[in-house]
C-alpha cells in the first residue's frame, strides 16, 4: 500500500481509502468487521464515514464505533474521517435548525453525537458534506477553531464544494492564521472529470488535497453492465446519462486495459491517483471481496502514453452532462 501526505498537512494516509457508506443497508455488521479487520492488514489506514450514512436503526458510525471498541490497537491504526451538513432528525417536532446547512449550534449538537457513535474521543478529519452558501466566513471558522483547540478535532476538510468556495474559505482561513482546509472530497473518476474545471485549480493553489470518491463511477468502470433493475451501476448509468457514445467508450476503455494487461478497476482508480493533486481514492466496499486487487491498484502506475490515451477517450464532456444552475450542484449532488 503506498501513503501520501494529506494535502498541506504533514499527516500520511493509504492512498485507498475504505469508504463505509454501505456499512448497515448493504453490509451486515459482522462483514462489515471483517472488511475493516482486512483493510488493516492490507494497509488502509484511512476510513471515511458519515453522520448521515445508514438508517435511523443502524449508521454507518455506530458499526464503526462498535468495531473500535473490540479494542486490539484498531483505533489508533485509523485514520478517521466522518462528515456534518445533513439533516439528521425526523418528525413535526424537528427543530429548524436541523435543516441541511452548518452552524455553531446545530455542530455542537452534532460532533457530539458522532463522537458518541463512533466511540472515540476525536475525530482526525472533519468534511462539511456539502457547501452552505448562508454562513459567514466568521462562523464557519469559530465553529472549527473552537473544535481543533477542544481536541475534538485534527483536521478540517470539506466535501462537494465548489472551487470558489475553497477559495473564499481559505483565504479567510489564512488571515486568521490558521491551517484552514486541508482535504476537500469531490466525485472524481473518467465519467466525471468537473473537478478538473475548477476544484482541482483551487485545491492546488491552496494546498488542499484531493481525495476521490466514485474512482469506479458506480461499476461502470470495472466492465459491468447495468443489466439488473434497481442495482447501484443502473443508477449510476442514468445519472451519466449513458447512450450510445458512452458505451463504445466503456468497449475502447475494455481493449486498452486488456492490451494492457491490466483489470479496468485497478486502471480506473489508478488513473485518478496518477494526478498530482489526489492523495487518496474511496473505494466504496460492501463484500470482502471488493477489497480485491485494491492492493496492486494503490502501486500501479500508468504510462504517460495511456494516461493520455485514457484522457482523450474520456474528454471533459464525454460524462455526465453538466445540470442547470451554479456549482457545485452543477456537478455534484
Amino acid at each position: 500500500m503506498e501513503y501520501r501526505y494529506m494535502g498541506k498537512s504533514n499527516l500520511r494516509v493509504s492512498n485507498i481509502c475504505l469508504g463505509t457508506m454501505h456499512f448497515g443497508p448493504k453490509t451486515t455488521e459482522k462483514e462489515a468487521f471483517a472488511i475493516m479487520d482486512r483493510a488493516l492488514e492490507m494497509g488502509i489506514n484511512f476510513f471515511d464515514t458519515a453522520n448521515v450514512y445508514g438508517s435511523d436503526a443502524l449508521r454507518s458510525e455506530e458499526i464503526l464505533g462498535r468495531w473500535f471498541a473490540q479494542g486490539g490497537g484498531r483505533r489508533d491504526q485509523v485514520v478517521l474521517a466522518t462528515k456534518v451538513y445533513g439533516e439528521m432528525a425526523r418528525g413535526a417536532q424537528v427543530s429548524p435548525n436541523e435543516a441541511p446547512g452548518i452552524s455553531l449550534y446545530k455542530v455542537r449538537k452534532h460532533i457530539e453525537d458522532s463522537l458518541r457513535r463512533l466511540k472515540t474521543d476525536h475525530i482526525d478529519l472533519y468534511q462539511v458534506h456539502h457547501i452552505d452558501r448562508r454562513i459567514a466566513d466568521t462562523e464557519y471558522w469559530t465553529i472549527f477553531d473552537q473544535l481543533v483547540h477542544s481536541g475534538k478535532i485534527l483536521y478540517t476538510g470539506t466535501s462537494n464544494f465548489p472551487g470558489w468556495g475553497l477559495a473564499k474559505l481559505q483565504a479567510a482561513a489564512e488571515h486568521r492564521g490558521q491551517i484552514g482546509i486541508v482535504s476537500e472530497q469531490a466525485q472524481y473518476n473518467l465519467l466525471s472529470r468537473y473537478p478538473e474545471l475548477e476544484v482541482i485549480p483551487a485545491a492546488k493553489a491552496y494546498g488542499i488535497g484531493i481525495m476521490v470518491y466514485m474512482p469506479l463511477a458506480g461499476g461502470l468502470l470495472t466492465g459491468k453492465k447495468p443489466a439488473v433493475p434497481g442495482s447501484r451501476t443502473e443508477a449510476v448509468a442514468k445519472e451519466y446519462a449513458m447512450g450510445a457514445r458512452l458505451d463504445d467508450q466503456l468497449a475502447e476503455y475494455s481493449r486498452l486495459c486488456q492490451a494492457i494487461g491490466e483489470p479496468e478497476s485497478a486502471v480506473a482508480i489508478a488513473w485518478t491517483l496518477a494526478n498530482p493533486a489526489v492523495y487518496s481514492a474511496i473505494v466504496g466496499v460492501r463484500t470482502l471481496a471488493h477489497l480485491d486487487g485494491l492492493e496492486h491498484a494503490s502501486t500501479l502506475k500508468l504510462a504517460r502514453d495511456v494516461i493520455a490515451r485514457l484522457s482523450q477517450l474520456f474528454n471533459i464532456n464525454a460524462g455526465r452532462p453538466l445540470r442547470p444552475g451554479p456549482a457545485p450542484e452543477a456537478f455534484a449532488w
